[in-house]
């Protein structure tokens, strides 16, 4: 089992930039895949990065791509969201994610078995 603890949320103006960061417990992290989801009121929760296991491969959502880098630190079990040029749309919980088996679906939910609470991010214009 892991436990996910997303941080970093906050209050920024648009233009600018947050760092989410996902603590993870637990042996096993450097061995999965992790993910950045985002959700609206209402809306589904949707993808907007993913890591391998050793940092080697990314992949973005369009939305995310330009703005947005993950990156991750196997020493320190965490995975990070740098977002900049940030826009009030941004303005969801993003919430991380851990896939046990690399699968080759990165953008949906169902291919990640652990998830955090999610941290608010708020994008004022």
């Amino acid at each position: 089992q892991v436990q996910l603890v997303e941080s970093g949320g906050g209050l920024v103006q648009a233009g600018g930039s947050l760092r989410l960061s996902c603590a993870a417990s637990g042996r096993t992290f450097s061995t999965y895949a992790m993910g950045w989801f985002r959700q609206a009121p209402g809306k589904e929760r949707e993808f907007v990065a993913r890591i391998s296991w050793n940092g080697g491969i990314t992949y973005y959502a369009n939305s995310a791509k330009g703005r947005f880098t993950i990156s991750r630190d196997n020493v320190k079990n965490t995975v990070y969201l740098q977002m900049n040029s940030l826009k009030p749309e941004d303005t969801v919980v993003y919430y991380c994610a851990a896939d046990k088996v690399s699968r080759v679906l990165v953008d949906i939910r169902s291919s990640y078995d652990y998830w955090g609470q999610g941290t608010q991010v708020t994008v004022s214009s």
